[in-house]
């Protein structure tokens, strides 16, 4: 798994990694732009909001909502990725930490109209996910959402045929979100999971 100093070195060139994934519908990123337009799309149903987005990069696709001229807050734990969004999106509040010890003491007293994250999440263990996930629907307003892109499947059954038709190029470091997982341990809350790709797709949590 990559530490802040590994993300600090792939920064510049992040974008380019992904978009030759996507081209080619390649683990780990195909369906990649489509998962993005898919968030964006959900978010685009109201006009105005507070965006929290969870490991935001370089800033693909908060940097359009930005322009929508929604009120974006921010967190990632690269601060490479963080000069190169803060360049994209001068006004927006933006944290370096790292969210697998929960969210900064700055955002202890904001609400959000949304939460987002796109391939980030897999960098917390699925008991980590299933404690953060609790604490960012702590954070929504009422009628809001949490939006989790990532490399996703619906089964282990499904993940487990995804890394052997990839097994020289997976990667052993990174948790995969497992919906079926989720829904068992997250009862109480309004779940559901549209895949996007192979080996991607959108858990939603609506409050």
């Amino acid at each position: 798994m990559l530490n802040n100093k590994g993300f600090d070195m792939w920064a510049n060139d992040y974008d380019k990694s992904v978009g030759l994934s996507y081209e080619n519908n390649v683990y780990p990123f195909a369906g990649y732009k489509d998962l993005l337009n898919t968030i964006y799309n959900n978010i685009r149903t109201k006009d105005t909001g507070k965006i929290l987005d969870i490991g935001f990069g370089t800033a693909t696709l908060t940097k359009k909502l930005y322009d929508d001229n929604y009120d974006i807050f921010g967190v990632d734990f690269s601060k490479e990725m963080i000069n190169i969004a803060k360049q994209k999106m001068p006004n927006a509040s933006l944290f370096c930490y790292d969210f697998s010890n929960g969210l900064p003491k700055n955002l202890k007293n904001e609400k959000f109209d949304f939460i987002i994250s796109t391939y980030a999440i897999h960098h917390l263990t699925d008991i980590q996910k299933i404690y953060f996930f609790k604490l960012l629907y702590k954070t929504l307003n009422n009628n809001g959402k949490i939006l989790i892109g990532d490399v996703a499947f619906y089964t282990k059954k499904e993940l487990d045929k995804c890394r052997q038709d990839n097994i020289d190029y997976w990667d052993n470091d990174e948790i995969y979100i497992i919906f079926d997982f989720l829904k068992q341990n997250l009862k109480e809350f309004n779940i559901s999971f549209t895949p996007i790709s192979f080996c991607s797709g959108i858990v939603c949590i609506e409050k």
